[in-house]
């Protein structure tokens, strides 16, 4: 077993881009929603919504593009166009879906704290048949403050039964480790190709990194 599951009681999982191949497909959703508009995806908008709950990147949308809907209808949008891809094609990072069961037989807990929103973390946990993998599923749906804001790790904690320092977060982008680490729990940063400009960041910041999830557990 790796030396940073030793002592631990919860682990806590960003998804898109922690547990999922989900990032490209958001990229493709982005592209096809401005293009509706006849804009193009500024190059700074990936670093610009990082961290940013689902609703709140719908507020930024509204505001930054000028656009006609509300927020709520964007998101509903955005859940259109995703919902089959959540539900039916996107993918496991390596050893994922082995290590969740596997951590799951061994006693512990597990949750969900993602920024996304509800009907789409739902819709892939349950397609996949790991919704009971999890006691607790924190979504951006929640109201709760977006990451680098410790609210939805400490949120989870304090559900769980845990204390902090006995979680360890996964998490795929910089102001998602700065959420764990202020939330006073130890992080592994995990490799994705659409963070990698942040690749060096996230290392320094992280107490552990991994490319996926094969052989945690040996």
């Amino acid at each position: 077993m790796h030396k940073m599951l030793e002592g631990k009681k919860a682990l806590l999982f960003d998804m898109d881009g922690t547990l999922l191949h989900s990032m490209g497909m958001w990229g493709q959703i982005d592209h096809d929603f401005l293009g509706r508009y006849g804009l193009t995806v500024p190059a700074d908008l990936k670093k610009c919504i990082q961290g940013l709950t689902f609703y709140d990147t719908a507020v930024y949308f509204k505001n930054r593009f000028d656009l006609p809907e509300a927020p709520e209808e964007i998101g509903d949008i955005w859940n259109g166009m995703a919902l089959e891809q959540y539900a039916h094609h996107i993918e496991f990072r390596a050893g994922g879906r082995e290590f969740l069961l596997e951590a799951k037989k061994r006693g512990f807990l597990l949750a969900i704290c993602t920024i996304n929103a509800r009907p789409l973390a739902e819709a892939f946990l349950e397609a996949r048949g790991i919704r009971d993998c999890f006691s607790v599923v924190l979504t951006g749906d929640d109201c709760l403050r977006g990451k680098p804001a410790p609210d939805i790790y400490l949120t989870a904690a304090e559900q769980l039964g845990v204390d902090p320092k006995d979680c360890l977060v996964f998490e795929d982008i910089v102001p998602g480790i700065q959420a764990g680490l202020a939330a006073g729990m130890e992080v592994c940063g995990v490799d994705d190709e659409h963070s990698a400009f942040q690749e060096a960041e996230k290392r320094e910041l992280a107490q552990y990194y991994i490319e996926d999830y094969v052989g945690l557990f040996g």
